[in-house]
């Protein structure tokens, strides 16, 4: 089964490039939102985690902030 994968960052964001690098190249689908730009999705991330840093990522619900390599290997099952 899919994951649902949401990334909220900003075209900015050194940590954003590299959590979306990882993810294309291990070839999970996931959907981008540019908090920066897109209001309702900066007002859902804040509602998520009460904060402004970005990258936050949302794998089925379970959130972090920040590229974390091994909790996303972990959240997707990925080897190390």
């Amino acid at each position: 089964m899919t994951k649902q994968v949401k990334v909220y960052s900003t075209l900015t964001c050194p940590w954003c490039r590299r959590a979306k690098e990882f993810l294309k190249a291990n070839n999970i689908p996931f959907q981008d939102f540019d908090v920066a730009s897109d209001k309702n999705a900066r007002e859902e991330m804040i509602k998520k985690t009460g904060q402004l840093g970005v990258p936050v990522i949302d794998i089925d619900g379970d959130i972090t902030v920040g590229f974390d390599e091994n909790w996303l290997r972990q959240k997707l099952n990925l080897p190390k």
